[in-house]
């Protein structure tokens, strides 16, 4: 639950101009004693510079230092979020600004506010969203190496490959966005993931994103990141909102490898200068098993997605408006009935030999695998219409 302190309540004959003012900075906070006062000067002075009415907006983190109310005293709105979380400081901070434009920086002195008339500027041109670029333009000791080099560099290109951003430096902490796209990014994440969150969503919501180099900046005071904990939840977040690179993609891939080695398997071929038995088309039945499983999850990943999490996929929305339930029914119904024509075709020639001992073992394995695949094609099928149900 977040607290408003503000440090002067706006009179009531006071210009709607500065009730609503063009631009706000709101500043995430946690344990910045150090540096917050020096931040919020900075973001003051700038908005002064630019001559148009603004606010900075600290949102503090539930601080155990003075941050807070050296952030009143130095000029700033102060909202209290006692939910620990990058992510939490932010939404605390934008429910409480009050202009046109929302700048974001963070208080710990690695970004300099006198950039904030640029993103303002980039922002009345047009842009829905404007980051900075920090990669060619890090001042000495700002950055680890692992994170320069290492860390950034991957997570930014997963996040390019998944989502299509064309966005250069995805991490970056100044930011700017209009108040009014806030509602259509339906932000939620409370944790550091909260960046990636912001630009995924801005990539399918198709806004017009804008960038440009600015410097960073050593920090001052004790950094909060744990690169390895912080890191894997920007990855996990990637990971759970992209179900065709988590599900789709593997699944295809194990379902078709696990078809070709039964199919090579019951033709004969010599593969690597041998022939293959009843293990490796157990291994391949299994593959098969497993992939169409994965298949599934990834199909109902995306129906909750777009059903649950308002999000928009044109390949999903392709796929719900092509097939309903009753395709899905016959498809793992032709499987199942396939499997238990040949588990038949088995029990026949068993009762031909007089019900002797069974020797199929390659026509067992598949007859099974058919009619395993089968059931779970049919019951998905239920699953994604019950999942559809949200759309009534």
């Amino acid at each position: 639950m977040s607290t408003i302190a503000q440090t002067t309540p706006p009179a009531a004959n006071e210009p709607a101009a500065f009730l609503d003012p063009l631009v706000s900075v709101v500043i995430p906070c946690l344990n910045e004693a150090e540096n917050i006062v020096e931040c919020v000067t900075a973001a003051l002075a700038a908005i002064e510079r630019m001559g148009v009415h603004g606010e900075v907006v600290v949102a503090d983190n539930n601080s155990e230092d003075d941050s807070a109310r050296l952030a009143r005293d130095a000029g700033a709105r102060v909202v209290v979020e006692r939910r620990r979380g990058y992510g939490s400081a932010y939404l605390a901070g934008f429910a409480a600004s009050r202009g046109r434009y929302i700048v974001m920086a963070d208080a710990d002195l690695t970004y300099d506010f006198n950039e904030i008339p640029r993103f303002v500027d980039e922002l009345e041109k047009g842009a829905e969203m404007v980051i900075g670029d920090r990669m060619d333009n890090i001042k000495p000791g700002a950055m680890p190496w692992l994170h320069r080099y290492v860390g950034n560099p991957i997570l930014t290109g997963l996040l390019n490959l998944f989502f299509s951003t064309g966005v250069k430096d995805a991490h970056c902490g100044m930011r700017a966005v209009r108040r009014e796209v806030l509602p259509r990014l339906d932000l939620r994440t409370t944790g550091m993931e909260f960046a990636s969150e912001m630009v995924i969503r801005a990539s399918k919501e198709k806004l017009r994103i804008a960038e440009f180099p600015i410097e960073y900046h050593p920090r001052g005071g004790e950094s909060k990141l744990s690169s390895f904990r912080d890191g894997w939840r920007h990855l996990r977040f990637l990971l759970v909102h992209s179900p065709n690179h988590l599900f789709i993609v593997p699944g295809a891939l194990l379902a078709g490898l696990g078809t070709l080695i039964v199919l090579v398997v019951e033709s004969g071929l010599d593969v690597f200068g041998r022939a293959w038995g009843v293990h490796a088309i157990i291994g391949g039945a299994l593959l098969m098993i497993v992939g169409t499983q994965v298949l599934a999850l990834g199909l109902c990943a995306h129906a909750y997605g777009t059903y649950f999490m308002s999000e928009k996929d044109p390949w999903f929305d392709r796929m719900r408006a092509r097939f309903r339930l009753e395709h899905g029914l016959l498809l793992g119904g032709a499987f199942l009935l396939v499997g238990l024509a040949l588990a038949g075709v088995i029990v026949g020639t068993w009762i031909a030999h007089g019900f002797g001992s069974l020797a199929d073992e390659h026509l067992a394995v598949i007859a099974a695998t058919l009619m395993i695949v089968g059931i779970q094609i049919f019951f998905s099928a239920f699953l994604l219409s019950i999942l559809g149900l949200r759309r009534h």
